[in-house]
């Protein structure tokens, strides 16, 4: 792919952060653009934004941990504005705490938007993708969901999760012979959006600038690449992980690196 002109992209977590920056990106390539995120007034305030950049820009308010408002909010967008050709799966949610501190809602809603969210939203747009045998799945995961991390376990097991399903769905387009419709899986470190405030950067492992990952992302996206990892020493996590034994690779990822104290300090949102 070499532009998104006069296609449509819809972004989850569309209203701030990367997902604002997504849109940003599809408005000035000449694509229509289709927000979706559970806050309204930052929506709309975003979307007027790009509106007065000459954007064509459509917005939902729409609940990602609820596969009922996804339904909804899908069946609008197919009647309003029709297929979708580039779908981010963005939307996230952490909460930086020891496993027994967290509560059932807060377990429950870290599933069902980082999880099962990306999924639902993905079944109801892929169809349309099948049809005309050509689009991109953007899912947004996490290095956290390559390494283990404390005060992170319920996060990492959802973006574990996402992992393994996004690359799966990956396969099975190219099994099916969909070799146009490509899916991206996205697994960046820290990403200075004010989600992750107070981490300390573990060593080799800057705090990502957001327009940063998101040019990344961008030009993987176009190129149909299968993983974008950012920074550079991601790639390493899977390798190092098989290949050592599990306290060799705690003494490096913990005390050398420091990627087990990194979340000692969080106060993000």
């Amino acid at each position: 792919m070499q532009t998104v002109a006069n296609k449509t992209v819809l972004i989850t977590g569309g209203a701030m952060g990367i997902g604002k920056l997504f849109a940003e990106k599809s408005v000035q390539e000449g694509a229509k653009v289709v927000l979706w995120d559970i806050n309204q007034n930052a929506l709309k305030a975003t979307a007027d934004e790009l509106r007065s950049k000459g954007g064509q820009v459509f917005y939902y308010v729409v609940d990602v941990s609820d596969y009922k408002s996804i339904e909804q909010g899908a069946q609008q967008v197919l009647n309003e504005v029709g297929t979708v050709d580039v779908l981010f799966n963005n939307a996230g949610i952490v909460v930086g705490a020891m496993f027994t501190d967290h509560t059932v809602e807060q377990i429950e809603k870290t599933i069902k938007i980082n999880t099962l969210g990306p999924m639902h939203v993905a079944r109801v747009f892929l169809p349309g993708m099948i049809e005309k045998k050509a689009g991109r799945l953007i899912n947004i995961a996490s290095a956290a969901g390559l390494i283990a991390n404390p005060r992170m376990s319920v996060y990492a097991a959802s973006k574990w999760a996402v992992i393994g399903w996004s690359d799966s769905v990956r396969l099975e387009m190219e099994q099916m012979g969909y070799k146009n419709i490509r899916v991206t899986t996205v697994t960046p470190s820290y990403i200075n959006t004010g989600m992750f405030d107070g981490v300390k950067a573990p060593f080799l492992t800057p705090i990502l600038q957001p327009e940063t990952i998101v040019n990344a992302v961008w030009e993987g996206m176009k190129k149909g690449k299968p993983f974008v990892c950012a920074p550079f020493i991601v790639n390493f996590v899977p390798f190092l992980k098989g290949l050592l034994p599990a306290r060799a690779f705690d003494l490096i990822a913990g005390k050398w690196l420091g990627v087990y104290n990194s979340m000692n300090q969080f106060k993000g949102h």
